[in-house]
């Protein structure tokens, strides 16, 4: 006669769990089978838009401006002056960009962005946002203790080097414009957006790497 092991089964039931997708993936792949079920959006459709944001906007659009405005100090000027205007120029305007303002960081002041109501954030020149700059932690925690959120990010900063926090609204967002990297002279638009990252924009990264050019 067969016995029951609680513990055997505890733990298939853990293994069988632990290959599906999370709720909140789970909750996202039924809604778009049922859309595309009653018709009302194609899958090749949802799948374009993904691509679009993940792979060929990603923070990739972002990254050339950076890469700009280190290059081309008129550049730098103008989009610490008026960012909304320098995307509109550049084609990268979207409903998320037409109110931005960039931000720089230098020696002794690091920026850093947060939306403490939502998760406003500027999609069509970084992308899809990442899932913890959505969390209701990283958006409480930012504000009240943005050098303990940066160390657990790998940001360790000097006391002398100051931070300030951007809060994010429907009406106006930021980019975080980091430093240029030591090493990286002489180096063409092309190689200098390839190591601005997301996270840099947005301020959870400080130092960026660099690779030999």
């Amino acid at each position: 006669m067969p016995t029951f092991d609680s513990k055997k089964i505890a733990h298939a039931h853990r293994e069988v769990h632990a290959h599906l997708p999370s709720d909140p993936a789970l909750r996202v792949k039924a809604l778009e089978s049922l859309l595309v079920e009653k018709g009302l959006v194609a899958s090749e459709t949802i799948d374009n838009w993904i691509e679009l944001y993940s792979e060929r906007i990603g923070p990739m659009r972002g990254a050339r401006l950076v890469a700009r405005s280190w290059t081309d100090p008129a550049f730098r000027d103008r989009l610490l002056s008026d960012a909304g205007q320098v995307v509109k120029d550049y084609g990268y305007q979207g409903h998320a960009t037409e109110h931005l303002k960039a931000v720089e960081n230098t020696p002794g002041v690091h920026n850093l962005v947060v939306c403490t109501l939502c998760s406003c954030y500027p999609f069509s020149i970084l992308g899809m946002s990442p899932i913890w700059y959505r969390s209701a932690a990283y958006r409480a925690r930012a504000v009240k203790e943005p050098r303990v959120v940066l160390h657990e990010f790998g940001v360790t900063l000097p006391e002398d080097v100051g931070v300030r926090v951007w809060d994010s609204t429907a009406e106006l967002r930021y980019l975080v414009i980091p430093e240029r990297p030591k090493g990286t002279e002489g180096w063409d638009e092309d190689h200098l957006a390839a190591i601005v990252t997301r996270d840099s924009m947005i301020g959870t990264q400080r130092d960026l790497s660099v690779e030999p050019a």
